[in-house]
């Protein structure tokens, strides 16, 4: 891609994969189990996460001057988001790719 590092895209994979992963889960995992999964802190942390890793992935794949403020947001909320998936249980996959994109994020934020 024109003009992106190996970083960014190494960073723009990891935030479509968490993007994709957290709103599989929650539409199609954690509506299916219910309760906790489903409790509206935890339901709506996983919406804003999905979005927040799709609008860095677009400010990235555009090479906005503006995507480390992007990834700076995704690194809280993905953060927050494994945490929460975590303490609910059984979304260990949501877990792995929300600390991952994370992780890509504080590089690019940084």
């Amino acid at each position: 891609m024109h003009g992106i590092t190996p970083e960014m895209e190494r960073c723009i994979q990891n935030c479509q994969d968490c993007h994709n992963i957290c709103l599989n889960m929650a539409t199609n995992h954690c509506l299916k189990i219910g309760g906790a999964h489903v409790e509206q802190n935890h339901f709506r942390l996983m919406m804003d996460c999905a979005q927040i890793c799709q609008a860095s992935a677009d400010f990235m794949l555009r090479n906005s001057p503006h995507h480390t403020k992007t990834c700076a947001a995704c690194v809280d909320v993905c953060t927050d988001c494994a945490n929460s998936c975590e303490n609910v249980g059984d979304m260990e996959k949501c877990v792995v790719a929300c600390r991952k994109c994370a992780e890509s994020c504080r590089q690019m934020a940084a």
